[in-house]
């Protein structure tokens, strides 16, 4: 019986290993579409602003319709960067009561929120995703260059949707991992004080991040 339970003991921290390590990996996944739909829209922004000013100072003539592309990859770079941000945990945080709980209660806090959040992401890409559906149906287009907008507007739904998926994933990190996770891969941590008059570092009573 004794060998029965180490053999099960040892099996189950190898199927949380494995657990989180496919949650690792979709992760990594997201974070790697996110940061290149981000990277590409902020380049293409700075390319084609850049291009605009040139052609306006050195032929009189800009880029029609520059100012209208310029708005759709703000949209999309807005709401693509949710997730980014619940992915890097660099979204605001108001955490005067949460900092002054212990590690269990914050460690339930952080869990119930994550789900709630986690909710109200996939509500808002739910709600968003029925707007974009009627721009689809009413056929509204840009005014310039006669873009359908609900093409533009997929990054409402996809980058709620997103934001959800990370907050679902920081809640299993936080069940299934020891300590606190303020996103699947950012670990709550206590950082040093500088130093008194005494010469000696002081720790915070509660959790400060990166």
């Amino acid at each position: 019986m004794v060998e029965t339970d180490k053999a099960g003991q040892q099996d189950t921290p190898k199927k949380h290993n494995a657990f989180l390590s496919a949650l690792n990996s979709i992760d990594k996944s997201l974070g790697w579409i996110e940061k290149t739909v981000i990277s590409v829209c902020v380049l293409a922004m700075a390319l084609l602003m850049s291009a605009h000013v040139v052609g306006s100072l050195l032929f009189n003539r800009g880029i029609p319709g520059t100012y209208e592309v310029t708005e759709m990859l703000i949209i999309i770079i807005t709401f693509v960067g949710v997730g980014y941000a619940a992915r890097c945990a660099r979204h605001i945080r108001m955490s005067a009561i949460y900092d002054m709980l212990g590690d269990r209660p914050r460690k339930i806090l952080m869990i119930t929120l994550c789900i709630g959040t986690a909710i109200l992401m996939f509500y808002f890409a739910y709600k968003s995703a029925q707007y974009d559906m009627a721009l689809y149906g009413r056929g509204r287009v840009s005014s310039s260059l006669n873009i359908p907008l609900w093409t533009i507007n997929l990054a409402l739904p996809i980058g709620f949707t997103l934001a959800g998926i990370q907050y679902v994933l920081t809640t299993l990190r936080n069940l299934f991992s020891e300590g606190i996770y303020r996103s699947f891969s950012e670990k709550e941590e206590f950082s040093e004080l500088p130093l008194d008059d005494s010469g000696e570092t002081h720790t915070p009573d509660g959790p400060m991040g990166p």
